[in-house]
């Protein structure tokens, strides 16, 4: 059957539309992408201002027909941090559902990691062994850790890239010392969980998802995304930590012209690749594996496990 995942993140609104049944690999049919940057439109209260929740209806409207045109049979729309978050979220959802149909499953940080990974699990398979997974979004860190598919361990960190670079970093490029600043504050919150994950031993496989580590993967040397989904893709904490001060340096055009990083992206890599360094180096995590199915394959995978237990 060809499903439709609606991912309402803190950046980007993405449809994913993909054709799958239990016991298969999904197989990715269309892709329909907004950079809404929900993230950034909340007001001081921390609430989505009406032009906010509007903009937000007429993208959900949108992929709701790219749906349809691609005939998608069963739509999964789920929201993850920015609305979870949001000092109105009940108002939005009620707004969103009012005038698309449309009632998003709002997931708790918890249940991102999990799902998350889930995914990565189902790509590296059994023999990766205890996995651990790392996954930087626009509002939240996921950490997840286990060696069945469902983690043993699994935590939801306020350290997302937008969300850190709208409250920590303004200038352009941040001065010193708010790098400074927000590179204690993000050291601070992940020690806080490291216990709760060296108590189970030491992985044996680390892995990262988002486009956040796919970015600084690919400054620091990895393969394009034109070369596939099967290509290996590795991002070293020397490499990392190579990078971060030239990022540092750089104003968000300069990172736009980087290898691999958007436009959209660039302004909030600096901000990623804090956190990034900060995980790896508090977990002592020398190379990690990009991972190509992240959350949203999560949820599909979870929905088809479903389906083949009916």
């Amino acid at each position: 059957m060809r499903l439709g995942v609606l991912d309402v993140g803190s950046n980007t609104v993405h449809l994913l539309v993909v054709d799958a049944h239990p016991g298969a690999r999904p197989l990715p049919a269309h892709s329909h992408k907004a950079e809404l940057r929900l993230a950034q439109l909340l007001d001081e209260d921390g609430a989505v201002g009406p032009e906010g929740v509007q903009k937000l209806i007429d993208v959900v409207q949108e992929c709701l027909q790219a749906a349809e045109d691609k005939g998608v049979e069963d739509f999964l729309p789920f929201a993850t941090s920015a609305v979870r978050e949001a000092s109105n979220a009940d108002d939005v959802l009620a707004r969103v559902q009012a005038e698309t149909g449309v009632e998003l499953q709002v997931l708790t940080g918890e249940e991102e990691a999990r799902l998350t990974f889930l995914a990565a699990r189902r790509w590296f398979g059994w023999s990766a062994g205890k996995l651990l997974v790392l996954d930087i979004g626009g509002g939240s860190l996921e950490i997840a850790y286990g060696i069945d598919e469902e983690p043993d361990a699994a935590v939801s960190l306020p350290l997302g890239a937008g969300r850190l670079t709208a409250g920590w970093l303004p200038g352009d490029p941040p001065a010193p010392e708010s790098i400074r600043a927000l590179r204690r504050h993000v050291r601070a919150q992940i020690a806080r969980t490291v216990g709760e994950f060296t108590r189970f031993g030491a992985p044996d496989h680390v892995v990262a998802t988002s486009k956040t580590f796919k970015q600084l993967a690919r400054i620091a040397g990895a393969a394009r995304s034109t070369e596939g989904l099967y290509v290996q893709r590795e991002l070293k904490r020397e490499s990392l930590e190579a990078w971060v001060p030239q990022l540092a340096g750089m104003s968000a055009a300069q990172r736009a012209e980087l290898p691999g990083v958007s436009e959209g992206r660039a302004g909030q890599l600096l901000a990623g690749a804090l956190v990034a360094e900060g995980a790896m180096d508090l977990f002592g995590v020398e190379s990690l594996e990009v991972c190509p199915w992240a959350l949203r394959e999560g949820v599909i995978l979870r929905r088809l496990d479903h389906m083949g237990s009916v």
